[in-house]
């Protein structure tokens, strides 16, 4: 099996806490950063996805804090679908600092929403498929 899709991040002075180490919401952030990263890669942009009628939507996120991230750490930040049989997908993201060290394990439930409808579109797969010129980035 091959690596997961990946991006570098630095993290900024201006994302830690008091302590000094990354704050708690900004792994959101790092997630979100490498999942569009992905789609970009894939040859998916925000626009054509929301050009087709759907747009992504988290609906459970799970993050496991392993070791602290300080200010001018460099970390990888990992991204790999799983796909399922129903309307969600998950996505299991990894934030690692280049000394292997894992800092972070975050799992998302995801969809994809009918734009219109307001609902789930089932087999939310078959439009990454569609739409990525790369679909072998999402497992497809």
């Amino acid at each position: 099996m091959s690596e997961p899709f990946s991006v570098p991040v630095t993290v900024r002075g201006y994302e830690t806490d008091v302590q000094g180490h990354l704050n708690q919401s900004v792994y959101l952030n790092y997630a979100e950063h490498a999942r569009w990263s992905l789609l970009q890669a894939a040859g998916i942009s925000q626009s054509a996805l929301i050009g087709s009628g759907v747009g992504p939507v988290s609906l459970e996120t799970t993050i496991r804090y392993k070791r602290e991230l300080l200010a001018g750490d460099e970390v990888e930040v990992t991204c790999a679908f799983a796909w399922g049989e129903g309307k969600t997908f998950r996505i299991e993201q990894t934030v690692r600092k280049t000394d292997g060290t894992v800092a972070a394990e975050i799992t998302a439930v995801g969809g994809l929403l009918d734009l219109k409808a307001r609902k789930l579109v089932p087999g939310p797969q078959e439009y990454f498929r569609k739409l990525a010129s790369d679909p072998g980035l999402f497992g497809l």
